[in-house]
Parts: C-alpha cells; sequence; structure tokens
C-alpha cells in the first residue's frame, strides 16, 4: 500500500484542512475543506491537481468548500453513507467497516457517532494517519452536538484499539484549551504536565500542535484516561464504570467551555 504525503493548511480562526497526495496515481484529497480558497493557493504551490474530498462529517466548517472546490475542480466527494443528505456534492457513499482507495493508499472507514450521528473517520493504515475530523482532538474529544456521550465513548473506544504509532490528524488547533482543562481533572500526571510545557511553547511560536500520536493520546487526554484514579477522584466518582466518568468528564469540559468562552470544542 502506498503512502501519502500530508499537507496541513491552517483556515479561519483555528481548522485544518488537509491534502492527502498519492504520488504514485497523481491524486490528491482535501479532507473536510471548510473553505475553498486556501485549497486552491496550496494546490497551486505544491503543484498538486484536487481529485477528491474526503468529508467526515456535515458541519459547515468541514464541508463549507466542497462545492467551489467541486466546480472548480471537477473532483469526486466523499462522503458518509448514513449522512448523505448533509454532505453538499456527495459523489460516493461510504459506511462502517469499508474501505476507500485513494489510488494505492487504503483507508479504512468508521462510523464514529457522538459528536454527530453520521461522523465517520478514514484510518490509512499504511501512513499510520487517521483523520478524525472532531471525535478526538489533542487532549480533547468532540462535543456532544447530536449523539450520546454512550455514542462518544464507543467510538473512542474503537479508535483506542489502533497502534500507538497512529498519528491523529484533527481538525482543529484545541490543544492548548483542551491540555489546560486536562490539567484541572489530573493535575498529577506527570506525562500532562511535560506536554502542556511542549504545547506552550509550541504555540507561543505559532507552531501547530497537531498531528500527536495515538500513545500520547492514552497518556494525557482525559477522554481517554476514565480509569485514572486521580480523575476519579477529582471528579467524585471513584470506581464507578467507564461511562459514567467519561460522561461526567465530558459534562466538566461543556462547563469549563461555558466559563472561559475563548473554548468551543
Amino acid at each position: 500500500m502506498t503512502k501519502l504525503d500530508i499537507h496541513q493548511i491552517p483556515v479561519m480562526r483555528d481548522n485544518y484542512v488537509y491534502l492527502l497526495h498519492e504520488a504514485d496515481a497523481g491524486l490528491t484529497a482535501a479532507l473536510d475543506p471548510a473553505v475553498h480558497e486556501p485549497v486552491l493557493e496550496a494546490l497551486k504551490q505544491k503543484g498538486w491537481i484536487l481529485t477528491h474530498i474526503l468529508n467526515t462529517h456535515h458541519h459547515n466548517d468541514h464541508v463549507g468548500g466542497n462545492l467551489a472546490l467541486k466546480e472548480a475542480t471537477g473532483c469526486t466527494i466523499v462522503g458518509a453513507r448514513i449522512d448523505k443528505h448533509r454532505i453538499p456534492g456527495i459523489d460516493i457513499e461510504v459506511s462502517d467497516g469499508e474501505i476507500y482507495a485513494l489510488g494505492g493508499a487504503i483507508a479504512n472507514v468508521m462510523e464514529v457517532p457522538g459528536h454527530t450521528k453520521g461522523h465517520i473517520v478514514y484510518w490509512f493504515d499504511a501512513s499510520d494517519a487517521l483523520f478524525c475530523g472532531d471525535t478526538m482532538f489533542a487532549m480533547g474529544c468532540g462535543r456532544l452536538s447530536e449523539g450520546t456521550a454512550e455514542e462518544l465513548w464507543t467510538s473512542l473506544t474503537k479508535l483506542m484499539a489502533l497502534p500507538d504509532e497512529t498519528r491523529i490528524y484533527c481538525a482543529h488547533e484545541y490543544t492548548q484549551a483542551n491540555g489546560t482543562f486536562a490539567l484541572s481533572v489530573e493535575p498529577g500526571n506527570k506525562a500532562l504536565v511535560s506536554r502542556m510545557k511542549e504545547v506552550d511553547a509550541k504555540r507561543a511560536k505559532g507552531i501547530s500542535t497537531v498531528p500527536s500520536l495515538l500513545g500520547e493520546e492514552r497518556r494525557t487526554n482525559p477522554f481517554l484516561r476514565p480509569d485514572s484514579s486521580e480523575i476519579q477522584q477529582k471528579i467524585g466518582l471513584r470506581s464507578q464504570d467507564n461511562l459514567s466518568i467519561f460522561t461526567e468528564i465530558r459534562n466538566r469540559k461543556d462547563k469549563f467551555n461555558a466559563i472561559n468562552s475563548q473554548y468551543f470544542n
């Protein structure tokens, strides 16, 4: 299987669009293009021709550039079958357990409801790359805009089964805000404290903190750590089941967002 050349495009306030280039077949996909102009400019700079769009879910900051890019390039748009009525310009529908081939680069498609009902992710095993939209963030997870906590926890559990070396290409630069919350529920986590120092240093220089590694997320992302005794003690739910603990962590993050209004995920 062919490895992808992956190019990150910062857009809007804190979004990331990704270009996925399969050199052998001369194919290039835009992953969740929120807007079209920066994508077209990046394609011009790279000398790539847009052939595909891969969408993870229907929110406008992920599909807003679909139709303009399709009009400009004639690209093929791929999205969730369950959400086909909400993906602008969709041509190819995919479902859980299917694969989608971008030339020789093979994506495993997984349905991961929670943030939205029809959210999917694309895992390119040979490239150690997971394009997870708004399901998982660096040190965070998506808010429950349509789904339930149980759905999102099940989805995250599915992603946690992937290898530690998997790179997490999430769709937003929320890492610093997420880490601040993570420290509020697990301040004694040395790996988290160390990671936040690195994140703060990068953000001070305007450097992206994405992608991260799944193994790193296991050690520092509170939403993947309901079995942490410190988190359980902090939120007052010792020895409860993982779903109950996860639900309370998500509720606390929502309240944290409300208090700290610059945090949106």
